[in-house]
This record gives structure tokens, sequence and C-alpha cells, in this order.
């Protein structure tokens, strides 16, 4: 999320009880940052498509580095000597030899972000040699991938950037002519495995999202909207196009075009079937790129036709997928708060048949999207990292054809323990809905006591909570180390259920997922020692709205803390630079249905609030502008609630720098700290 420690903002005098400390001077707050400090993090997982070998990302010191080993994780070593160089995206070639990745280690730092420019390099693992520096890169690479003959790479690229491609990154200065000057574009770039100059792709007015290549090379599927990209994703449309240039790319799907529940919706994770005959992706409800989850569609890979559902109404959410054969797709899902990864077999016409290979209590990812793993050809092995609440990252290794739970390959944090209490799965149900989220209990809880709670809503809407060992900066986790119970909701709207609960509280934001959190919240106190009258509440992002509009509707909470929320949707509307997001959550424009988004701004209702509330926000943050804090801030105080606002210099809508990082989830432990005081029975 020094320092020169960002202020508490004031517009005037501010009461003595507006402030909170700017470092943690409670010895516990210290130790729980210490502790967090200390996990490491495996960024990037790869399996060899013959299986035998294992390359992953791991945080080492100050950076990262690459390690090699056997499929069962013995004989680990590192690629490189390098010390403190950012290395990661690894990616085998189809000769399960040759070994590409991400460096930072020559490039020098060109102002995106804390970091330095990246390049490709390439390893020969079965021989001596030092990697080879591919490129000479000058912007924004992600998205590394081998051409399937081994020839050439693909990569994300934007030329000249300052900053990251992504909504969650600092916003650019908001200088010259507004949408039209300083616009970064983010094209498919190929570069021959030798080496060589790169070349753009894609066409140069369109900012791709995703792309893979064909089974044979010759084509590339990718999600691509005009600029700028920031705020395009969600009206980007579906392309297939020749890598050698020929042709105009053919629109496979428009989804303002289409008829049925696709129509507006979002578009992720485009793949060719192993033939070329048809291009599957996830198609649904999101909120943010990257953040994917849906139903899968079928396309004619030449169009000509309307795309077609495989998997209607199931009460899963796959977030990421690849064929395995001509029928088959193997798939990670969210369902209920949990990871499953499913065979699907599709069928001629109708449903496709999901069959579990195993579910995880963890969340899993090998870094490229969310919730990918691993494969080798045969489809037989997966390979991925995985945290839980109990246990820090590690590189797992799942058998799939023996339907056998994954096992750990690595122990790079087996000397990490949880600092905060057991986790539960708690359900209940709420008008027609069955709800799921995760309770944290207290570090060394005692069943004879009783304890307050903080409910900590995640961001989306359309995202969910699913078990992850925390890192340094804001969440919930923390606030269990300092003896609280922790309650981690996903009601409607979350994925992990099913198309239809995600999309339940379109139009309706507040309302129907706050009942979904209250009616939580009271089924945790029949069965919990849980002191309702030391009730907490916080959130970012969606979240953030979440903890503002919820201290206007109800007296439980007696402490919130709101990260990068929003406060007023009309005026949001005008001040964001993502405003494409709202139109299918929403229904309309704020200009064709000012109502919709006024019902749901806690501004409306800001005469109700008695709640003391601390509010954070980065100073550029693009998804959830300051001014929103600031709006929310301005009326708490002039009603003297206890408030206080903090705005983190340079960041964006996720922290880059951890001193921010740390601070802020300093200050929020001391503001629930502060009150909720423990009393008697403790």
């Amino acid at each position: 999320m020094a320092l020169a420690l960002a202020g508490t903002a004031q517009a005037g005098k501010a009461p003595a009880a507006d402030k909170t400390d700017p470092a943690p001077t409670d010895p516990r707050i210290a130790a729980i940052l210490e502790s967090l400090g200390k996990v490491r993090m495996v960024q990037s997982v790869a399996l060899s498509p013959d299986g035998n070998h294992l390359a992953w990302a791991v945080k080492t010191g100050k950076g990262t580095a690459i390690e090699i080993a056997d499929a069962d994780g013995q004989k680990a070593h590192r690629l490189t000597a390098t010390k403190d160089c950012r290395e990661g995206s690894v990616a085998w070639a189809a000769d399960s030899r040759h070994l590409a990745f991400l460096s930072d280690c020559a490039g020098k730092k060109p102002g995106i972000e804390e970091g330095k420019q990246n390049d490709i390099y390439v390893a020969d693992t079965a021989g001596k040699a030092a990697p080879k520096r591919l490129t000479q890169l000058k912007g924004c690479v992600s998205g590394l991938s081998w051409r399937p003959d081994g020839k050439a790479l693909g990569i994300l690229y934007v030329p000249n950037a300052t900053r990251r491609a992504s909504a969650t990154a600092a916003a650019g200065p908001q200088v010259g002519e507004i949408g039209v000057d300083n616009m970064e574009v983010q094209q498919v770039a190929m570069v021959d495995a030798n080496g060589g100059a790169t070349r753009a792709i894609t066409p140069e007015g369109m900012h791709v999202y995703e792309y893979s290549f064909s089974a044979d090379g010759g084509r590339i599927a990718y999600v691509a909207a005009p600029p700028p990209g920031d705020n395009n994703w969600w009206v980007a449309k579906l392309y297939a196009t020749s890598v050698n240039g020929g042709g105009k790319p053919v629109t496979l799907v428009d989804t303002h075009a289409v008829s049925g529940p696709l129509k507006d919706l979002q578009i992720a994770v485009p793949r060719f079937s192993p033939d070329g005959s048809r291009i599957a992706f996830i198609g649904g409800l999101m909120s943010d790129q990257g953040s994917t989850g849906g139903d899968i569609w079928t396309v004619p890979s030449t169009g000509g036709a309307e795309p077609v559902d495989v998997t209607p109404g199931i009460q899963t959410t796959p977030a990421w997928f690849a064929w395995t054969g001509p029928q088959n797709l193997v798939v990670s899902e969210a369902v209920a708060g949990t990871s499953r990864v499913s065979n699907y077999e599709l069928a001629a016409q109708g449903a496709a048949k999901a069959t579990t290979l195993f579910d995880l209590p963890m969340s899993l990812g090998d870094g490229r999207l969310s919730m990918s793993i691993s494969l080798d050809d045969k489809a037989d092995k997966a390979a991925f990292a995985a945290s839980s609440f109990e246990q820090g990252y590690e590189v797992h290794v799942a058998d799939l054809g023996a339907h056998a739970a994954p096992k750990a390959v690595t122990r790079f944090n087996a000397g990490l323990k949880p600092m905060w209490g057991k986790a539960e799965s708690i359900t209940w149900t709420n008008e027609g809905h069955e709800v799921q989220g995760w309770l944290l209990y207290p570090a060394d809880y005692d069943a004879k006591k009783r304890y307050g709670m903080i409910v900590s809503i995640h961001g989306g809407p359309a995202a969910s909570v699913l078990p992850r060992w925390p890192g340094v900066g804001y969440g919930a986790a923390p606030l269990s180390a300092l003896g609280y119970f922790v309650f981690m909701p996903n009601p409607r709207g979350s994925f992990g259920q099913g198309e239809a609960f995600v999309q339940a509280n379109r139009k309706d934001f507040g309302y129907g997922d706050l009942r979904d959190v209250l009616a939580g919240v009271d089924a945790i106190e029949k069965n919990h020692p849980v002191d309702d009258n030391r009730l907490g509440l916080t959130g970012w992002s969606y979240g953030g709205f979440m903890t503002m509009f919820g201290v206007t509707q109800t007296q439980r909470f007696h402490a919130a803390v709101a990260g990068a929320g929003i406060s007023n949707w009309q005026s949001y509307y005008g001040q964001n630079l993502i405003d494409q997001w709202m139109k299918p959550f929403f229904g309309a424009s704020v200009y064709d249905d000012p109502n919709v988004y006024a019902k749901s701004s806690a501004i409306n209702f800001i005469k109700d609030v008695k709640t003391p509330t601390l509010v954070v926000v980065g100073e550029r943050d693009a998804e959830c502008p300051a001014p929103q804090s600031f709006e929310f801030w301005h009326a708490l105080r002039a009603q003297g609630v206890p408030t206080s606002l903090v705005v983190y210099p340079g960041e964006g809508h996720g922290f880059a720098q951890e001193a921010h990082r740390r601070d802020v989830l300093a200050r929020a432990l001391a503001w629930f700290d502060r009150y909720l005081p423990a009393g008697e029975g403790h």
C-alpha cells in the first residue's frame, strides 16, 4: 500500500479525536507487520510440457529469482546468479528444454512504478551457457508465451510506457487534452526465439488485454478495445487474426450486438480448440479486468455465428481453462469460497458435463491469469502456487489422472506460523440465497470469552474471498491477530455460486448484498461468542463503498475503515477513469437514470452516520478517485463524527510502495483497537 508518511488531510483545525498515530506504536501491531513481511511469495510457476521439470520464480531478498527442479520439487537450483533483480513469467518451450522468462537485471528504471525495465531472456536448461537476452525493450511488457512451434515468443507490449497497463496502477497525470494526449496502447508483439526486432501483430489503434496462439501457431485470438485501455475493457470484443499480419482481424464476438444472456457482458481467456475450428472463452459480469468469472462459451474461429453457452446454469464460477482434447477442457473455478479444478466434457449439443478433479480450500494460480494452472502436454499433471489461511505460498503439483489432492513440492514458507486464529467456512440462507463466507477466530481464542468482530467485505463486487496467506498490506487476517473475530462474506454479487448469483445485485448495490452480510453476522452470533457492541466494518474498493454505505444504513457497527471507497455514485461517474464498468451493473448511464445511482450513494444518507470512520485512499487512484474519500470524510467531519482521512502520495488503487502498505495496515489496526476497546470478559 520513509516514507514521508501520508499526512492526515484536513480543512481547518481538526479536533484531536480525528487523528491517528502515523506509525505503529503498539508492539503487537509491529510484530504483526514483521511477521507478514517474512512470507516468500511464489509469483510464477511452469511445468514443462513433458511433465518432468518445474520452473518457478520466488521472492528472495529484495528481488525474485528463478529456480528449476524436477517435477517432484527435488534437485532445485537457481537458474541465474543474479541478486536483487526481479525475474519471473517463466514459460517452457515445446521442447521442454528452453525456458523463457522476464528479467530486469540489465534494465534501467523507466519510470514504471517502482520497477526497472524488463526484457525477454531464454535459457537452454540442458546446457551451461548463461541465459540469452533477446530484447532491449523500452516500455511495459507482460503476457510472455511461446508460439507453439518454439520459433518465436509473444508478449503484451506498451512501447514507451510510463505506468503498468492496468486500471489498478497509479494513474498518469491528467494533463493536456484528456482522452487524446498521452495515450498508451498495449499490443501483441512477437520476437524471434534467436532474438532480433520486436514486431506488433495487432492493430496500432487497439488495446489488447489477453491473447493466445492457435495450436499451429498461425493465428492468435485476442480481446481488445480502442484506447484508453483502463476504461474500455468492459466493451472489448473478441478477435482473431493471422500472426503474419495478412488480412484484417475478424470480429468474432461483440457482446453489445448479441442477443441473450451474454449481451453487454465481458469476455476473457480466449482459447483455440486443438483443431483451430472453435474458440472458447469466459463470458460474464466482471467488475475488474483480470478478476475473471462467468460461463464458458464457444464460437467458430472464423466468425459468422453467435456464441453458445456450454455451461448454462452451473452453480460455480469458471475463471480459467485450457483445451485438453477435441471435446475436453480443464477448468479452474471458484466454488463457494474454495478452489476447484474440473474436467468439462463438451457435448455435440447442450451443456458440458463436469467432473471434479480436486477441490482445494486454498487460493491457486501459476502467475499468468486468475486461477490459471500449468499443465503438461498430456494434461496428466498440473502445477501452481497455492496458499491458505494456515499455509504460506508453496509450489504444488497435482496428479489429474488420479483425481488426487495436490501436494506441495517446496517448503519456502514451512517455518511460518499464522498469528491469526483458525479459519471456518460459514454458510447461511437469506432471501432465497445460500450464502458463504469465511470466519477467522481471534488469535489465542478462548471459548469462555467474548470478542469483537470485524466484517471485511471484498472488492469487486464480482470477486470472492478464497483462503489466502496475506502479504504486507491491508487485509483481514491481521485483524484476527489483534484479537478479533474477522468475518469475510461472499454475498450476492460474488463469484463462486454461478452467474445468476453474480448478477443478483445489479442495480441494487448496498441493499441485498448488505442484507446478506448482516444475516451472516446474525448467524455467527448465534453460535460464536461475539460481542454485538464491538462490531467493526471495513473493505477496499467495492468493500470500501460497502463500508461507507453500510454505516449509513445501520448503527450496529461501532468502528469502520473505508479503503478506496465510493461515497457518491453520481459524482463518481464523472470523476473516475473507468466509467464503462458502470453500465452493466447499473443498467444505464448516470445521465439516463440518475435515480439508480442516487439510491446507492452514501452521501444521500450521510446524516444517519454515527460510526467513527477512518478513510484511506491513493492519491492517483483511477478506479476509486480520492475526491470520493474527501467527500465522505468532509461530510462526517462537518457533523462531528470521529473521522480521519489519509491520502497516500503517488499510489493508485493497489498500493505499490511497501512503506505505504505497512502504514495503512498499522493505522487501521490502531483505529479498530481504539474504537472497539475490549471490556470485561474479553
